[in-house]
């Protein structure tokens, strides 16, 4: 059996366990990912659900007991985002003394009583009542999910299973616009209970984080976590792994086996270990959210009616979440390879161009085309009631709609490529193993507050900068994004979790190199050689690669 060895591009060769690079050693820990990503399906049902109710209890059909005013339907699309992040902030500490896994199956609970909520309603506050439990056990979930991820899976496959959480999260959304399509939305309230029930059930079929195992001084269980992990393998084969994650926890005062007190667990998340990640996640959901894709995605049938796109509103909508997962796909494929560097600098530097673009044709088209210089724009001019008024309303079909239609679909997968995928990669692995899931909770919570704050503020600065000044925001937001995470973001793919503590904690920094997972060959000594007998060129160079 080959060993695995780590190897950077300055030629340094890390530790290695001795694990096949296989589809036999892959296949579990992609199965584990794949149950896990069963919640986030469901998690993005709850967010895109709202898409389909709105319309229908604003405008009821014959029978339908429920209908809102405008003033209670406004809450429906605020309850989530006022919830999920108080979730988020207490996730850690709620869900880590009963382990990830099940962490991830109680969750289903409030899930479960929400959507029974939501088709048996018949008042507004079961609709609200619904909609805070969404909120909370989307909030509740994020640490035990994205935890659970980074502490199963080897360096090489992590960020590419990582990445598939934030596209299960927008399938989930998009499957509620296929199901609205052809259901009414009580049925598919009912529908969607069906994905709760079969991630309950997945999840008694995958083992427990060896982390949390070892935290919880379970270190038989640990083993044969990883065995299942790595593969259906031996135990022999996975104790060097094993010591490795005993390590990450017996530093300082674990050395000795006393149990921390409370006030030495609070100093953890003081160190430096803690706040420069902390400060790395929420400066790449700052950018992400204010690059222009969160407000986008939230208002895109009225950005696409004032940049008179070419085509429906609503299809151009349906374009764009097509968009969103293409790009999510195309960071699961690629992160493996390139890096996250790379494709963080990719999506923020097009999402800059690509917004600067929109704000100069607004700018352009407001002092051009709206002012009656011609862009070779066909323009009818009408009459409107001239025995009362000389005013005319004039109509404009400007052939160069296209263009910002256009930019916004390129931001959509430009963005979904890296930077609005590169947070929720970055949790589950930057933070150390004491401070991992408390850590998730709170960075996860500054993310979600800062996709509040960028949506609330998005109708105030149109009405004070209009769309050229705010997506000229929004391009100076991405370059400077750009700029700074070229700095500050080291290269966490293929490393493994105690090599990116340390390099945070100061003790060893990373490089920014990508690490490849290369075989090492074992040369076959023949056993002439080994008796010093004369040397046969037929087994001279006789070497075995597995």
């Amino acid at each position: 059996m080959a060993l695995d060895t780590e190897v950077a591009g300055d030629g340094a060769t890390y530790a290695h366990y001795v694990y096949k690079k296989d589809f036999r050693t892959a296949l579990p820990q992609f199965l584990a990912v794949s149950v896990k990503n069963l919640l986030l399906l469901g998690y993005g049902m709850t967010l895109g659900f709202t898409t389909i109710l709105i319309p229908a209890v604003e405008k009821p059909k014959e029978g339908e007991v429920l209908y809102l005013e405008k003033s209670e339907i406004s809450w429906i699309s605020s309850i989530n985002l006022i919830v999920v992040p108080l979730g988020c902030a207490v996730s850690g500490i709620v869900t880590t003394p009963i382990g990830r896994r099940r962490s991830m199956q109680v969750v289903n609970l409030p899930f479960f009583i929400a959507w029974l909520l939501f088709h048996f309603s018949t008042s507004t506050g079961h609709l609200y009542a619904a909609l805070f439990l969404t909120g909370l056990a989307g909030g509740l979930l994020e640490a035990p999910v994205l935890t659970y991820v980074a502490e199963i899976t080897q360096p090489h496959l992590r960020g590419a299973l990582t990445a598939t959480s934030s596209m299960c999260i927008l399938i989930g959304v998009f499957t509620q616009f296929l199901f609205g399509l052809f259901m009414y939305w009580r049925t598919v309230a009912l529908v969607n209970i069906i994905f709760t029930i079969l991630a309950v059930i997945a999840l008694c079929f995958v083992p427990e984080s060896p982390h949390w195992l070892v935290a919880k001084k379970r270190y038989e269980d640990a083993r044969k976590s990883l065995q299942w992990l790595r593969g259906w393998t031996g135990p022999h084969v996975v104790e060097q792994e094993l010591q490795d994650i005993k390590a990450l926890f017996k530093r300082g005062k674990d050395v000795d086996n006393t149990e921390e007190t409370l006030s030495e667990k609070v100093y953890q998340y003081c160190r430096r270990s803690f706040l420069l990640p902390f400060f790395l996640v929420s400066f790449s959901f700052f950018v992400g959210h204010f690059s222009g894709m969160t407000t986008l995605q939230t208002y895109a049938v009225s950005i696409f009616q004032m940049l008179e796109a070419p085509i429906d509103k609503y299809y151009a909508t349906l374009i764009l979440g097509i968009l969103q997962i293409l790009g999510s796909g195309a960071c699961v494929l690629l992160v493996h390879y390139t890096g996250k560097r790379p494709l963080a600098f990719f999506s923020t530097g097009v999402a800059g161009i690509c917004c600067i673009l929109v704000a100069i044709y607004d700018l352009y088209a407001r002092t051009h085309i709206m002012s009656g210089v011609s862009l070779n724009a066909e323009r009818v001019v009408t009459d409107v009631n001239a025995t009362l008024t000389s005013e005319t309303e004039v109509f404009v079909k400007n052939p160069y709609s296209w263009m910002p239609t256009t930019f916004l679909m390129v931001l959509a997968l430009a963005t979904h490529t890296g930077i609005r995928l590169l947070p929720w990669i970055l949790i589950g692995e930057v933070f150390n193993a004491k401070t991992r899931s408390g850590g998730a909770g709170l960075a996860s919570a500054v993310g979600y507050i800062f996709g509040f704050l960028t949506n609330k503020m998005y109708i105030s600065m149109v009405d004070t900068l209009s769309i050229w000044g705010t997506y000229g925001f929004y391009g100076i937001v991405s370059l400077m994004g750009c700029t700074v995470l070229y700095f500050i973001l080291p290269e966490t793919e293929g490393k493994k979790l105690n090599e990116i503590e340390n390099h945070f904690t100061g003790i060893r920094k990373l490089t920014n190199q990508v690490y490849r997972s290369k075989r090492r060959p074992q040369n076959e000594v023949s056993k002439m050689q080994e008796m010093k007998g004369a040397t046969n060129p037929t087994f001279e160079n006789d070497t075995l690669n597995i």
